[in-house]
């Protein structure tokens, strides 16, 4: 693991700890990367409990509840998609916040509407959730590391300004 990921994990970290906030994942290219990553963090049990590989369609459905329709309609490496595993992956866990990774690392698999390179990421909670679009290049451990990196930089720029979530809501 590269030394810039082991800083934004350990970034993260503190967030997660200073805020009191949870977080799982929910990855299918990177295979397990991101909550690898966010476990290289000595203490990383306080914050992160448990992790989605969902590589399979089958898997998305069957874990995370992403439904079949979407699946068929918007394709595995999309915002529908990825928002659902967000949304699935916080239901399952109990976690707050969750990250949900699904793209073509290559070398095989793209078309011409989803280039090898292309990675959807969804970032959001069991309620709301936003999803953005990479093209990465390189081969395919430089797709899947690029992909762990960004993951994991959108979740820290996302819980940055996120209240506590045991704070008494503002009305």
């Amino acid at each position: 693991m590269n030394e810039d990921i082991l800083a934004l994990s350990a970034r993260l970290g503190e967030i997660c700890r200073a805020r009191g906030i949870t977080i799982t994942t929910a990855e299918s290219c990177t295979g397990g990367g991101v909550g690898c990553a966010i476990t290289a963090v000595s203490g990383s049990s306080e914050y992160f409990e448990t992790g989605f590989i969902t590589y399979s369609n089958t898997a998305k459905t069957q874990q995370l509840g992403v439904s079949e329709s979407e699946l068929a309609e918007h394709g595995a490496v999309s915002a529908a998609v990825v928002k659902a595993m967000v949304a699935g992956a916080c239901r399952a866990s109990g976690a707050h916040y969750a990250v949900a990774l699904s793209g073509v690392a290559g070398p095989g698999g793209g078309s011409v509407e989803k280039p090898v390179g292309t990675v959807w990421i969804g970032f959001g909670s069991p309620n709301a959730s936003d999803a953005l679009c990479y093209r990465f290049d390189g081969d395919r451990h430089a797709v899947r590391t690029e992909a762990i990196e960004q993951a994991l930089a959108g979740l820290i720029e996302r819980l940055s300004g996120v209240p506590d979530p045991n704070d008494p809501p503002i009305l």
